[in-house]
């Protein structure tokens, strides 16, 4: 049984998930995606909350329906890379508020980055 947060949505986690997905290569630029059925059950969901799900990620332009073959990834690189840098400044701003809380600077930040690194 997959985990979902109660206090958000469902088919906004199916839709943060999916966005990884692609932005990660996962799903590819032109990759036909699963069907409405077989997504809802991968995500243990409802076929309507699935539906929900890929609509909204249609109107954002990461996926498009040919009439007779289905969904694919959206093929604009630029999206991708629009998506990718979106979700990346996100959680660049989680992480930077989270350090500023527990009481680094951002010249700490950035030395402790560049530490970890150097390990890793």
């Amino acid at each position: 049984m997959k985990e979902y947060d109660n206090k958000i949505p469902i088919y906004l986690q199916i839709i943060a998930q999916m966005k990884i997905r692609i932005a990660s290569g996962e799903l590819s630029a032109g990759e036909k995606i699963s069907s409405v059925r077989e997504l809802a059950q991968y995500f243990e969901v409802n076929p309507n909350t699935m539906q929900r799900a890929l609509a909204e990620l249609e109107r954002e332009n990461l996926f498009y329906t040919e009439r007779t073959s289905g969904r694919f990834v959206t093929t604009d690189e630029g999206i991708i890379m629009n998506l990718r840098n979106t979700l990346a400044e996100q959680e660049l701003k989680k992480f930077m508020n989270y350090m500023k809380q527990i009481g680094y600077t951002k010249e700490e930040i950035i030395k402790k980055i560049q530490s970890w690194q150097k390990e890793g």
